[in-house]
């Protein structure tokens, strides 16, 4: 996949007249600056001011400058070209955020004259061999790392062979190690975890279950430790028996949530770590005979559209991914140029928004068990 830009028509008012293919010393002419200057603030040399740069890019953009790949090559060492590697393999790996993120992160790309290429791999071991081709052909300057694992062999391929790359979320939860000056994007997904915690304590729940996502991930810890805190500012206690793990699909999220409703005390609510989860549990629950909203709360996470046609609409506290698409590729390009990774690190907020398949209990847990039982 590549990016492409369309540019805004040319500015009549500029001192230059250009025709056909417009080439570097036409524009430096056209800015009154030597060819070398225009050539480096193009390049994103750190010894160009941010105001000459600015100026020199929109110049470009107005005459339609586009450098020769090959020869910016050659000359740079770069082919301004940025990648990212799905693993085919991932049970999930249609989610839909993807297709928001990849527009953002492509259209930002474009914006730079920068392109975006998308590969494929179809397993752990694979993904390392097609960052390593990709770099080695030079069809790519540095790489965005999505679902970041706690430990990430990608990471540790990537630092030996000095790529610059940038993770869509943290990494090494509770290991040591040397990745203090990685960059990332991430998305709070702890406070969302924490708040959801929270709402549900408001509407009247005591009984709070959750299910969250692969433990391999570095979110899947995040988004459980958030459950807890939600639950210690709500006072009230943890309950392991109401904590199921490893759900990444709708199957999954089916099969745990039934777990937790087949316990004693079954909880008046769940929170999901993924959209994808909460969904298939709320169909498998309504299968069963319950109403999701009133029976069982469920709030979940990510925000996909599924949630706003299903029935009730999900409550979940949803991602904007075109956004960290967006924010990813600029990153990842502005360490290219020089800025130190370490300096390029972001936390954004998920956003809360409100379906109906949350609200205060109908039913005691007690009454909960009985019912479940009747219907069984």
């Amino acid at each position: 996949m590549t990016a492409n830009l369309s540019y805004p028509p040319r500015d009549q008012s500029g001192p230059a007249t250009v025709s056909g293919r417009v080439k570097l010393d036409e524009l430096a002419a056209h800015l009154g600056l030597s060819k070398s200057t225009v050539s480096r603030a193009l390049n994103g040399y750190p010894d160009i001011s941010s105001t000459t740069r600015a100026r020199v890019e929109k110049a470009a953009r107005v005459l339609g400058y586009r450098p020769l790949s090959h020869a910016q090559a050659i000359r740079t060492g770069q082919v301004r070209a940025i990648a990212m590697v799905i693993n085919s393999e991932e049970p999930d790996q249609h989610n839909p955020f993807l297709q928001d993120f990849l527009a953002g992160a492509c259209e930002a790309a474009s914006c730079l004259d920068w392109t975006m290429t998308i590969s494929t791999a179809t397993s752990e071991k694979d993904t390392l061999k097609v960052l390593s081709r990709l770099y080695e052909e030079r069809k790519a300057d540095g790489f965005i790392l999505p679902r970041t694992a706690v430990k990430d062999a990608r990471i540790g391929l990537l630092r030996s062979l000095g790529v610059p790359h940038i993770l869509y979320g943290r990494t090494g939860y509770g290991q040591p190690n040397d990745w203090d000056e990685t960059s990332w994007f991430d998305i709070a997904g702890e406070s969302a975890m924490r708040n959801a915690v929270l709402r549900l304590s408001n509407l009247g729940h005591t009984r709070i279950g959750f299910v969250g996502s692969d433990p391999k991930f570095n979110y899947a810890h995040l988004r459980r430790d958030g459950y807890a805190e939600g639950l210690h500012a709500a006072g009230l206690p943890l309950d392991p028996d109401l904590i199921q793990e490893g759900a990444r699909t709708r199957e999954d999220g089916a099969a745990q949530g039934r777990v937790l409703m087949a316990l004693d005390q079954p909880p008046t609510a769940i929170v999901f770590a993924t959209d994808l989860a909460a969904l298939g549990f709320c169909a498998d629950a309504q299968d069963q005979g319950l109403e999701i909203g009133r029976d069982v709360s469920v709030i979940g996470y990510d925000g996909i559209p599924e949630c706003r046609y299903a029935r009730p609409a999900l409550t979940t506290f949803s991602v904007d991914s075109r956004a960290a698409g967006v924010r990813l590729a600029t990153l990842l390009i502005r360490q290219i140029r020089g800025e130190v990774a370490a300096d390029l690190r972001e936390l954004a907020e998920a956003t809360l928004i409100e379906g109906g398949s949350d609200g205060p209990p109908k039913l005691t847990s007690h009454e909960l068990a009985q019912k479940l039982n009747h219907l069984t």
